[in-house]
């Protein structure tokens, strides 16, 4: 996956012929990359799961894949020595408010999937993309990313700090010529969702927003009006993460 020129701006990339590795591959919007990946013209597709057996094996290799376990991280990074786009999306969400008699041991289950698996698989394949030009590693944020929510404190922290681990990666990495996409959305219609009030992105559409910010060499989506709305907020005279949140019956993204 060749960089594009940057005469007229940053520099984007290629995803016709692109060897990607999508984690999470099995539902939701993993599933969905993997159709929206080949429709762009991909030209392998490494779908990757804890269970493997739970892939649908149509055109793609797939890959069993704990993202919270070293030694498959490294038998990944032997299985896929062609890879040029890294999409981190595999994450968990175990609601729970920071009170919760529970919220310690659910913050480090999400971490360490939403946090810690994203940071150990980028570092394994840093050097994977260098040799093959570069490419691009997307990470799957959240609205969550700048609001703490009650009936998701733990999921929020997590998504806090991949933020800022997107932030980080994208520094380091700039020098050997591979970007970093960060990808927020609030609510997108998916299990993880499920029981959420009100509007939600078709997966497909943040797909759509996700690829056509790589080719246009774009460092953020923000994926919709919410997600917009709560980002501007950030600056505003009261940012609105010292505002009052909504109090819905859950609340994931």
């Amino acid at each position: 996956m060749a960089p594009a020129s940057k005469a007229n701006g940053p520099a984007g990339v290629v995803l016709r012929d692109a060897v990607v590795l999508v984690t999470g591959a099995n539902r939701g919007l993993g599933r969905a990359f993997v159709v929206g990946l080949r429709a762009a013209g991909a030209k392998k597709i490494y779908a990757a799961a804890r269970d493997a057996a739970s892939l649908e094996p149509d055109g793609v290799e797939p890959l069993a894949l704990d993202v919270t376990c070293a030694d498959d991280i490294a038998t990944a990074v032997q299985r896929c020595p062609d890879l040029t786009l890294l999409i981190n999306n595999a994450g968990i969400t175990r609601g729970s408010s920071l009170l919760a008699p529970d919220a310690i041991a659910a913050a480090r289950a999400e971490f360490e999937t939403n946090v810690v698996g994203p940071w150990a698989l980028s570092r394994a394949f840093a050097p994977v993309l260098a040799a093959n030009g570069g490419g691009a590693i997307v990470n799957v944020l959240s609205v969550l990313s700048w609001l703490n929510l009650p009936v998701a404190g733990t999921y929020s922290l997590s998504k806090a700090a991949a933020w800022s681990l997107t932030n980080g990666l994208r520094n380091e990495l700039r020098a050997q010529g591979t970007r970093v996409l960060g990808v927020h959305m609030a609510f997108i219609d998916t299990d993880m969702a499920r029981n959420v009030p009100g509007p939600k992105l078709p997966p497909q559409e943040v797909v759509r927003q996700t690829l056509e910010a790589l080719a246009g060499g774009r460092d953020e989506v923000l994926a919709d009006e919410l997600t917009r709305r709560v980002q501007q907020g950030l600056s505003a005279q009261t940012p609105v993460y010292l505002a009052e949140p909504p109090r819905p019956q859950a609340a994931q993204a």
